[in-house]
């Protein structure tokens, strides 16, 4: 099925005319198609599919290869070749996509991760490995980052390797550019994270020709700023359980989203959150401890439930070491008020708020 959904590609043919046989007569697409199938069907190292994998499948028969196909050393060549055919593998994606798929790229989602390295630090200032903000709670580990756009429906249309100490906020305007260099300049509309983009590229995006179309998240602190002017304004009901709230404001909208299904969600989250903080302040309250090492497991309790449920509840530690603790209820009331509300940003219209929403989701 692998196999049949890699020729439904095409990718057969397009990588056949690029990578073509060696001196050998190893045949490079077959090579990678096996390479491929195995990271679909069993992800795992060379090292495996050259020793095992490769023996408890049909693939010698489907692709009339032998064993001489799957050496390690082969396997590791392979994909020495691939980098230099990714723009036109992405350009050639694109096609079968719309082709196949009827996929349109007017909406893009954009996002970033890291992959982590079990290895000393590199000594040379051009290795990307870094280390970063680790996305996996690896701070030891050196790392490298991957930016990634892709369609509603999961079709990447390119990606980035990047340093692993690159700042999130320092990619969007590249990976813009990327985009329009290789699809061309049009009225697209990016969906990101609110720790993305920062206020410059988002006045530049704005003044862009074509205009750059986004819609963004934004922290709960301008929320805040944003509360008188947006109590103002009237509900509109997109659709059962889900009304919004519009502000424009110098040249963008700001979209006030309130979900019944997010705010169920998120109350049991807090919920379940403080009662676990709670139960473990009554525990340390009941230990006889120093008060360093009362402050220190206070600490891993905090970072253990996050910063929202720890905030509910005012802990002090006497000189004596003394652990007291109170629920402020009036924390609680305006966590409470909030829950299932987020504050969504956009240069989009405001003549059509449900698809301003059905893009965020």
């Amino acid at each position: 099925m692998a196999d049949g959904l890699w020729r439904e590609l095409k990718l057969d043919e397009f990588f056949a005319a690029r990578l073509g046989c060696s001196r050998e007569g190893t045949d490079w697409e077959k090579v990678l198609r096996i390479l491929v199938i195995y990271r679909l069907l069993s992800p795992g190292s060379e090292w495996r599919l050259h020793r095992h994998w490769f023996e408890t499948t049909a693939l010698a028969d489907l692709l009339a290869v032998d064993v001489g196909a799957v050496q390690d050393d082969t396997l590791y060549r392979c994909l020495d070749l691939l980098l230099a055919q990714r723009e036109d593998l992405f350009a050639h994606l694109r096609q079968r996509w719309s082709d196949l798929f009827g996929a349109r790229y007017e909406v893009l989602l954009y996002d970033l991760t890291s992959t982590y390295f079990e290895c000393d630090a590199p000594t040379q200032e051009t290795d990307p490995r870094r280390f970063g903000y680790s996305r996996d709670r690896r701070g030891d580990c050196v790392q490298v980052v991957v930016a990634l756009v892709v369609t509603p429906e999961g079709l990447p249309l390119a990606y980035e390797m990047l340093p692993g100490n690159t700042a999130d906020k320092t990619t969007l305007r590249t990976m813009v550019a990327t985009i329009q260099r290789r699809y061309g300049k049009a009225e697209r509309i990016w969906v990101m994270d609110r720790g993305i983009p920062t206020e410059e590229v988002l006045a530049e995006l704005r003044a862009s020709d074509p205009r750059v179309q986004y819609l963004v998240g934004t922290p709960k602190g301008r929320l805040t700023k944003l509360e008188v002017a947006l109590a103002e304004r009237p509900w509109q009901l997109v659709r059962p359980a889900l009304r919004v709230k519009l502000l424009p404001q110098e040249g963008e909208l700001y979209v006030l989203a309130d979900s019944r299904a997010r705010a169920g969600k998120e109350r049991a989250m807090r919920q379940r959150r403080l009662k676990t903080y709670w139960q473990r302040l009554g525990e340390l309250a009941g230990q006889e401890l120093s008060r360093d090492q009362l402050l220190q497991k206070l600490g891993a309790a905090r970072d253990r439930v996050g910063r929202v449920a720890a905030g509910l509840v005012g802990v002090t530690v006497s000189a004596a070491g003394v652990l007291s603790y109170q629920l402020d209820r009036t924390k609680l009331r305006a966590v409470r008020q909030r829950e299932g509300r987020y504050l969504l940003r956009t240069n989009l219209s405001a003549d059509d708020p449900e698809t301003v929403w059905r893009c965020y989701m």
